[in-house]
């Protein structure tokens, strides 16, 4: 794993910055992906060996594609990339996961909240990929984690004994669901590739996502990401998984 370049997105904080934190452990440069350059840069020397800053707003094209010509002038290729940025919602303060979702039915839910959570969630996570699949290819062993969730689950979801059943709503439950489609568009493109891609949840994890509500430990919730992304060249591919390594139905 020594010379492997990874990107993570939205790495400055949260699930993101604790996968560069244990993949720079394992040897791998870390590129901390940020909006916030300033931030990106603090986290990446708090990691220390390993991890650098780099700027990039997944709704920001230009940013994206500045960040591309970075990894293609400092390194030449990619060989993991980690969907990691995403968002709940747009209002912020300290609401909780339930109280959100009583205000996020489908007869409800801001339009301009669902644009805007769909924004970083689904057209983000596959404008980075097209950004970055030029990279991949010229990658070792490239490999692909998008972050997604298990409340994404369609399949989960039409269960009404799932816990969460009444919880599923346009805003971000249905953008994770979204973003595992688009996840299965690259899936399909890639089939006939050596670039593997995965689908990982992170499960409920303590975060700014949440709110901090999350039952599981950043570190905890981490695991799962971290061991996909540095599963080998003989790894699986195609696979939608929380830790360890069981299958979340579509």
């Amino acid at each position: 794993m020594s010379d492997r370049i990874a990107l993570i997105t939205g790495a400055n904080q949260g699930v993101g910055k604790q996968v560069a934190k244990e993949l720079a452990e394992h040897g791998v440069t870390v590129l901390v992906g940020s909006r916030d350059l300033r931030r990106g840069e603090d986290a990446a020397a708090e990691i220390g060996a390993g991890a650098r800053a780099v700027r990039i707003d997944v709704t920001d094209h230009a940013s994206i594609a500045a960040a591309a010509v970075f990894v293609e002038t400092e390194f030449g290729r990619l060989d993991l990339l980690v969907n990691n940025a995403g968002i709940s919602n747009t209002g912020g303060g300290d609401a909780t996961p339930e109280e959100r979702a009583a205000r996020s039915r489908a007869s409800t839910a801001s339009l301009d909240e669902i644009r805007a959570v769909w924004d970083v969630n689904v057209f983000g996570v596959l404008a980075v990929y097209q950004a970055m699949l030029p990279l991949l290819r010229k990658g070792v062993d490239a490999r692909i984690v998008n972050v997604s969730s298990g409340v994404g689950s369609l399949t989960t979801n039409a269960d009404p004994s799932y816990p969460y059943h009444a919880m599923f709503g346009p805003v971000y439950p249905a953008s994770k669901a979204a973003e595992n489609a688009m996840t299965l568009a690259m899936m399909v493109e890639l089939e006939s590739t050596d670039i593997r891609i995965n689908l990982v949840s992170p499960a409920y994890t303590s975060t700014a996502l949440n709110n901090f509500s999350g039952t599981e430990s950043i570190e905890d919730g981490s695991r799962e990401v971290v061991r996909v992304a540095l599963l080998g060249p003989d790894g699986p591919t195609g696979t939608f998984t929380r830790w360890e390594d069981a299958a979340i139905p579509w």
